[in-house]
């Protein structure tokens, strides 16, 4: 079991930056993957960005190439997702999970899931 906690949302005005935590314990491993999702009001939750642990090779969603930054820390278990030149449509709930496997886009896939921290953008 992985037990996810994120930390870190609030509101910002367009242009502006704000940095993302999920912190994971329990059954950590070095071939696990986590990844970044969100859900805006009256949408489905798609895919933001994601990291493999081992080697930390990433992927990102082209609505954040450029802007958003996921990386790790391997010693506090901890990943991050620095999101900037943030727009009102970077509003949502963004959530992390986690998955022993290499990472995927597809939120079907991740086992364990944070609660969730709001973002919001405003113009």
């Amino acid at each position: 079991q992985v037990q996810l906690v994120e930390s870190g949302g609030g509101l910002v005005q367009a242009g502006g930056s704000l940095r993302l935590s999920c912190a994971a314990s329990g059954r950590t491993s070095s071939r696990y993957a986590m990844g970044w999702f969100r859900q805006a009001p009256g949408k489905e939750r798609e895919f933001v960005a994601a990291i493999f642990w081992s080697g930390g090779s990433t992927n990102y969603a082209d609505s954040v190439k450029g802007r958003f930054t996921i990386s790790r820390d391997m010693a506090k278990n901890t990943v991050y997702l620095q999101m900037n030149s943030l727009k009102p449509e970077d509003t949502a709930v963004y959530s992390c999970a986690a998955r022993y496997a290499y990472y995927s886009t597809s939120d079907s896939d991740y086992n364990y899931w944070g609660q969730g921290t709001q973002v919001t953008v405003s113009s």
